[in-house]
């Protein structure tokens, strides 16, 4: 039980193991992929804020314009937005007009302590800024995010600078980080088709491939419940042939006592001797014992299945003497003979013929046939079309007939029979 349960847990792991390698592999893309676009975006977003406050610092416009308000204000005393609005009149619209343009929420330009020139909503205009002034007022260039008036925002903040290189006032331009975010869930939102189409092909991909492993599974239940057919077949057949050679043994101490008698109701009784109604005309001569043997054994055997045989014989003489055969030809006869009774048939004919020192046969039915699509497999061990109810495994019979006529350089073959059902042909070498 324990092995059991082993073995359908990893079954389970391998039917399943398919779809979650898929869609973990699928979820990692598209997390890496949105990462990335997150990069990229804030990457782009920072050259262009970074970009727009260098060119208006340079711009001679701007330097001009922030030079001419450095004398209405002083560090102790603030410029007020009356005091700049000479310069906002002039640095307003052109503010205006590169943040549209760029596409950037704000553009400010303040005076050397930081005061605001520009700046989009007009109560904000001559107020000095809180974040990061000292530094770019000293000259140095800053980019990050900090939060403001507007709210949190990327910004950058670029000096300007007079004729001599002094800083004079500085230029900072800033994108909202909201901003930001909208253009990532624009991009996820160009991302997703692809995502949801990248899903479905990888679902049907891992559906066929879990498919495809289950359908391997299932054979290897049918070759494992084929296996074990098998050994319980030859387990049977073991003790079968155990228990035939103990009854030998009893009836060659029965012959060897001369107890005639005994002998042949000791074997009438366990081997239940059938006993023809009709003999037939086709028995063979007194020189042929076997055959003599086998012909009544075998009606007898069809005859309680429910089917006639008949016999259709031509063995000359050779060898200088009766022309007779051997158990195995016995065997394949027999089980050829029961297998068209078992299948169906009433009638059933038997060929026999020599050819030198071959012997050709067939046996000729007016069963069902056999279909030509499992003509290759009826002479496999265990096939069988009919259910078996002993549990000792059905489908032996033409194994054997195989098996005895390759072991003597012979062969048979399934066809149609001029009945109407299945005509099985053989040849093989005969006992010498």
């Amino acid at each position: 039980m324990p092995f059991t349960v082993r073995a359908s847990a990893a079954r389970l792991v391998l039917l399943v193991l398919p779809s979650v390698v898929t869609l973990a592999a699928l979820s990692t893309s598209v997390a890496i992929s949105l990462a990335a676009q997150e990069r990229t975006i804030r990457e782009a977003t920072t050259e262009r804020v970074l970009e727009v406050a260098s060119s208006l610092a340079d711009l001679p416009e701007v330097r001009e314009a922030v030079a001419g308000a450095m004398s209405a204000g002083s560090p102790s005393v603030l410029a007020d937005a009356a005091d700049l609005a000479p310069a906002t009149a002039i640095l307003q619209p052109i503010a205006e007009l590169v943040g549209e343009a760029a596409g950037v929420y704000y553009v400010v330009i303040t005076d050397d302590e930081g005061v605001r020139i520009t700046h989009p909503l007009a109560s904000e205009r001559g107020v000095q800024v809180e974040t990061a002034n000292a530094s770019v007022l000293a000259g140095e260039t800053f980019v990050g995010t900090e939060v403001g008036a507007s709210g949190p925002s990327l910004r950058a903040k670029v000096p300007v600078r007079g004729a001599d290189g002094t800083p004079i006032g500085m230029v900072a331009v800033g994108v909202l980080e909201s901003q930001i975010a909208g253009e990532l869930d624009e991009a996820v939102g160009a991302l997703l088709p692809w995502a949801i189409g990248a899903l479905v092909v990888a679902t049907l991909a891992s559906s066929i491939l879990t498919a495809a492993v289950e359908r391997r599974f299932r054979r290897l239940d049918v070759i494992a419940a084929e296996h074990a057919q098998m050994r319980r077949t030859a387990t049977a057949l073991r003790e079968q042939s155990h228990e035939f050679s103990t009854r030998l043994h009893v009836i060659h101490g029965l012959l060897s006592r001369g107890d005639t008698d005994e002998a042949r109701g000791y074997i009438e009784e366990i081997a239940s001797v059938r006993r023809p109604v009709d003999p037939g005309g086709d028995e063979a001569g007194d020189d042929q014992p076997v055959l003599a043997a086998m012909i009544p054994t075998v009606r007898a055997e069809l005859q309680e299945i429910g089917a006639r045989v008949r016999f259709d014989l031509d063995l000359g003489r050779g060898f200088d003497r009766g022309f007779d055969i051997d158990e195995g030809v016995v065997s394949v006869v027999s089980n050829l003979c029961r297998n068209a009774a078992e299948a169906g048939a009433a009638n059933v004919v038997c060929s026999l013929r020599n050819h030198g020192s071959r012997i050709v046969g067939s046996v000729d039915d007016d069963g069902p046939g056999v279909e030509p699509r499992v003509a290759r497999r009826i002479f496999a061990a265990g096939y069988s079309s009919k259910t078996d109810t002993t549990g000792l495994g059905r489908g032996l019979g033409l194994d054997v007939v195989r098996r005895i006529v390759t072991a003597r350089s012979g062969s048979v073959e399934v066809g149609r029979s001029p009945l109407g059902g299945a005509r099985f042909a053989f040849e093989l070498e005969a006992a010498r």
